[in-house]
């Protein structure tokens, strides 16, 4: 089972990676207290357009380390950050329901705040360019 260990206290996250590796990367986020496999409907359909579809079972849930502490909104995101930089995604979708749409505002908000200090962080291409780039409409789906 494919697994993440955050730099920050050592939790182990787990993660689904599922699609062709040069498809365009789709990032689901899991509520509370679910976990990745409540995408699986999600994920299977996004594989067939040709996407690349990642979700993760984050701290605490599903197959990560169970831990009682870090618990917020900064840890989770820091989580998913280890998780987006270990698998090298570039211009992904984040999709949250629940808590994973809290987790995914704190992922913005932290590369939006690393970026404004100049520490980068960030795919600047923008989502009709990179649409265009692989001759997509630009949509998810019709």
């Amino acid at each position: 089972m494919p697994f993440v260990t955050t730099t920050t206290d050592g939790v182990d996250i787990f993660y689904k990676d599922w699609g062709p590796r040069d498809g365009r990367p789709l990032v689901f986020h899991h509520g509370w207290p679910l976990s990745s496999d409540d995408w699986d409907a999600q994920m299977l359909f996004f594989v067939n357009e040709g996407y690349r579809v990642i979700a993760h079972d984050r701290r605490g849930h599903g197959r990560s380390t169970q831990v009682s502490e870090g618990h917020d909104m900064d840890h989770y995101a820091a989580d998913v950050e280890a998780v987006v930089a270990a698998l090298g995604l570039r211009g992904a979708v984040h999709i949250g329901h629940s808590t994973g749409g809290g987790e995914v505002s704190s992922l913005c908000r932290k590369i939006w705040r690393r970026t404004r200090r100049g520490q980068g962080g960030s795919d600047r291409r923008r989502t009709a360019d990179h649409a265009q780039d692989r001759g997509q409409s630009g949509r998810l789906a019709d």
